[in-house]
């Protein structure tokens, strides 16, 4: 029987500025029960990497900060901990896995003994050894105690993103957190990380936050999904009914454009426009001047919450979810009707 994990509750994310802070994570809850994966899917700019940043406070800079909400894990509150008290638990309880293995890796160290280094940092000194060849067999990484000698730059792409997962589960976490692991991997080499991450799933009842950009992966990956957008979730469900039946026209527009219709193989579809800049509050609802069947004079000013959409088993942050425009909102006669327009 599955129990929650991670749970989210009413995360916000500022940064300090001179003005004053800038929002950049609005009110964002959700769940990862043990043994799941969930995705936290969007574009570029969404806010996807500072939430997973803000699960462990390991920003980027020390003007970004949790200004509300609550993170809690296996029981505990993250987001009140000590700095030391935290650092216990990243690693150990959470591992993390980032986009680029080229950036975390040392290219001056053979990448056993970096792996052995979170051991070493969380006070096990004896058998280190042992169990970096058993991470890197875990990996299935052939000749294990040769590819522990080996320096970063004598690695494929796949082998470092395969070294910093095994670095991230060192430590026997309850939760991974991998932010866009497969980005940089060419595609025979992403769908061997991702059978991986499924496996590891399985096998030790490892609970995985997603992070992508890709649906696609998501659906090789993922039981359930959230869709962010502006720094806020658009859409939550499961991973087979929000593909089947999308309510929001960000998600219709994201999943067109990876799972274009035959009929439209010879057309590329693109959402127009962009992401608003990080912190910039639009009135209304965030993806409006986008929308190809948004309401002037409700969209355009209503801030719409994130609720259930009628019938369907997810939740939505839609006025329209409900309606017969948001059953195909980036169909021809909608589009012809009503272009989106670019962000301000």
């Amino acid at each position: 029987m599955s129990t929650t994990l991670l749970d989210v509750k009413h995360l916000c994310v500022d940064v300090r500025t001179p003005t004053g802070p800038l929002r950049i994570v609005n009110d964002v809850s959700f769940t990862v029960q043990r043994g799941e994966a969930v995705g936290l899917v969007g574009e570029s700019g969404s806010g996807k990497s500072m939430t997973a940043f803000a699960l462990i406070n390991l920003f980027p800079s020390p003007l970004v900060h949790i200004s509300s909400g609550e993170v809690w894990l296996e029981g505990r509150q993250l987001s009140t901990l000590s700095p030391d008290a935290l650092r216990a638990v990243r690693g150990a309880r959470v591992g993390m896995v980032f986009q680029d293995p080229s950036t975390y890796l040392d290219p001056l160290m053979p990448v056993g003994r970096q792996i052995a280094q979170t051991l070493r940092a969380h006070g096990q000194t004896e058998g280190c050894e042992a169990r970096v060849l058993d991470l890197l067999n875990l990996m299935e990484l052939a000749k294990p105690a040769q590819v522990a000698r080996q320096y970063p730059h004598e690695l494929s792409g796949g082998m470092r993103q395969r070294i910093l997962i095994a670095a991230a589960l060192a430590m026997k976490p309850a939760l991974l957190i991998a932010d866009e692991p497969t980005t940089a991997l060419d595609v025979t080499v992403q769908a061997g990380i991702l059978r991986l991450l499924v496996r590891l799933r399985q096998q030790l009842d490892l609970g995985i936050l997603l992070i992508t950009h890709d649906l696609a992966v998501v659906a090789q990956t993922c039981q359930r999904v959230n869709v962010m957008y502006a720094g806020e979730l658009i859409e939550q469900n499961e991973v087979a009914p929000l593909f089947a039946n999308p309510r929001h026209p960000y998600t219709q527009g994201l999943l067109r454009s990876v799972l274009n219709p035959q009929s439209r193989a010879s057309r590329l579809f693109f959402i127009p426009g962009s992401v608003p800049m990080a912190g910039q509050a639009l009135p209304g609802c965030r993806f409006h001047p986008r929308c190809p069947i948004r309401q002037p004079g409700r969209c355009d000013l209503e801030t719409p919450a994130l609720a259930p959409a009628a019938t369907d088993t997810g939740l939505t942050r839609c006025h329209l979810a409900a309606g017969p425009a948001a059953a195909d909102a980036w169909r021809e006669d909608a589009l012809a009707l009503q272009a989106p327009q670019p962000s301000p």
